[in-house]
C-alpha cells in the first residue's frame, strides 16, 4: 500500500511539474484561464444547475486538456525536427486545429448552458 502511495504521489508529482511547465511557457493558455474564470462567474451568478455545471466543466476540461496535448505535440515534433520541415509544420497545424475544434464546442456548450438562463 506504501509503495502504491508513493508510486501515485509521484506521478501526481509529475504531472504538476509539467502544469507549471505550460503555465510558464505556454501564452495561449493563459487566454484560455481568465476566460475559464468569467464563465465559472457567470455560472454561479446564474447559479446553473448540477447538470449545468457538469457540462460548464466538461468544455472548460476539454479546451484546457486539448491546449495541454497540443503543447506536448509541438514540444516532440520541436525535439524530432531541428529544421523547418512541412510534415512538422502540418502536424503543428493539425495539433492546433484540435484546439480550435475544442474552443468553438466549448462555446456552443457555453451558449447552450447560459443562454436559457439569460432569456
Amino acid at each position: 500500500m506504501i509503495r502504491l502511495f508513493k508510486l501515485m504521489s509521484s506521478k501526481i508529482a509529475n504531472a504538476l511539474r509539467g502544469l507549471w511547465i505550460i503555465l510558464k511557457e505556454e501564452r495561449s493558455l493563459w487566454f484560455h484561464i481568465p476566460v475559464a474564470l468569467l464563465v465559472i462567474v457567470f455560472g454561479i451568478v446564474l447559479k446553473v444547475t448540477f447538470i449545468d455545471w457538469s457540462l460548464i466543466i466538461i468544455a472548460i476540461s476539454l479546451v484546457v486538456g486539448c491546449e495541454i496535448i497540443n503543447t506536448a505535440i509541438e514540444y516532440i515534433v520541436d525535439i524530432i525536427s531541428f529544421e523547418y520541415n512541412v510534415k512538422a509544420k502540418k502536424i503543428k497545424d493539425v495539433s492546433a486545429a484540435a484546439v480550435l475544434f475544442s474552443v468553438v464546442a466549448g462555446i456552443i456548450i457555453v451558449l447552450l448552458v447560459f443562454i436559457p438562463y439569460l432569456t
